[in-house]
């Protein structure tokens, strides 16, 4: 696919990543093909001399790259870390019909493609690529890291480890459970989506409803946003099967888990089990909830152990010689 033209973060008009610095980071808006599409990133880039270590960053549960991402990202590039920054296929500025669409399957293939798009590119030095998920994409990049032994780190925050943890959860989906056999066998037939809302308040018909979600959630999206506050329902006939904690005993990288001790969206449990089963994992425990860690005091606890982490594993290979 090709590239946007390269233009400073400061100039890039109302599609600029929200919260980065101009100062200390420039941005390329670039594209990379998955699946046949075209999946929207932004390519972040510290001051100084390439080739740059990368890392490579998805969102969770149907979000976008701008919902709370960018904050990351301008930490790791004031560190000397390039970050990518993409949307999956179905959502943000990537494409892909139907819109809102949660494909546990494709959205692997999304993070293989952004990987050997990230390895491909001359800024960016191909040994030296990490990945970085939260919630959701927190047990993709497991998976991911698991069956890619080339993978130089990986930090999964706040991680959806198991689908089949937290019965409370679990029960919480089953209203939903007519209206995604419904979307899974219009999806056989060719119709449109049957939809869900991903976060709303406590009892109300959505994916995520603890206390937190719906205004920790909503906190993260800016003016502007591509989210939408949909998902196809048929994601959740897949979730309670997903299991990518399990493949961490197969990561032979360094791994953080972070994790927030008073998760009620991804439990905090499945979350230490998988940094105990990798043999190079290590796990933060932060006395926060689920979305407390994209913003405020817990935000900087969590970027700072980040950066230390993402900078000491991809340090050039002369340099810890």
């Amino acid at each position: 696919m090709q590239e946007a033209a390269f233009a400073p973060v400061a100039a890039a008009g109302p599609a600029a990543a929200p919260g980065l610095d101009s100062s200390t980071v420039e941005r390329r808006d670039v594209e990379f093909a998955s699946g046949g599409a075209r999946c929207a990133a932004w390519l972040v880039l510290p001051t100084g001399a390439p080739p740059f270590p990368c890392v490579v960053m998805g969102h969770g549960f149907a979000g976008t790259r701008d919902a709370g991402l960018p904050a990351f990202a301008e930490r790791f590039a004031a560190a000397g870390l390039a970050a990518l920054v993409f949307d999956y296929r179905h959502f943000g500025a990537s494409e892909g019909e139907p819109r809102q669409l949660l494909d546990i399957a494709r959205q692997l293939e999304d993070w293989r493609a952004a990987v050997a798009f990230a390895r491909s590119r001359p800024e960016l030095d191909p040994a030296r690529v990490a990945l970085w998920g939260t919630s959701f994409s927190g047990g993709h990049v497991l998976r991911i890291a698991a069956e890619d032994s080339r993978v130089a780190a990986v930090v999964s925050q706040v991680p959806f480890c198991d689908g089949r943890a937290g019965a409370a959860s679990l029960r919480a989906l089953l209203p939903l459970l007519g209206r995604a056999l419904l979307d899974a066998a219009g999806a056989r037939l060719g119709r449109a989506p049957v939809e869900v809302p991903v976060v709303g308040k406590p009892g109300a018909a959505a994916v995520l409803t603890t206390p937190d979600s719906e205004p920790g959630y909503l906190a993260l999206v800016p003016p502007g946003s591509p989210w939408r506050n949909a998902v196809a329902a048929r994601v959740l006939l897949r979730v309670p099967r997903y299991r990518p904690g399990l493949d961490a005993a197969r990561i032979g990288c360094p791994l953080l888990v972070c994790v927030a001790e008073l998760d009620a969206v991804t439990p905090p449990a499945p979350a230490l089990d998988a940094a105990a089963r990798a043999p190079r994992g290590t796990a933060k425990l932060d006395p926060c909830r689920h979305f407390e860690v994209y913003r405020g005091p817990h935000f900087e606890r969590a970027v700072a152990d980040q950066v230390a982490f993402l900078t000491e594993q991809l340090r050039p290979a002369a340099a810890g010689a």
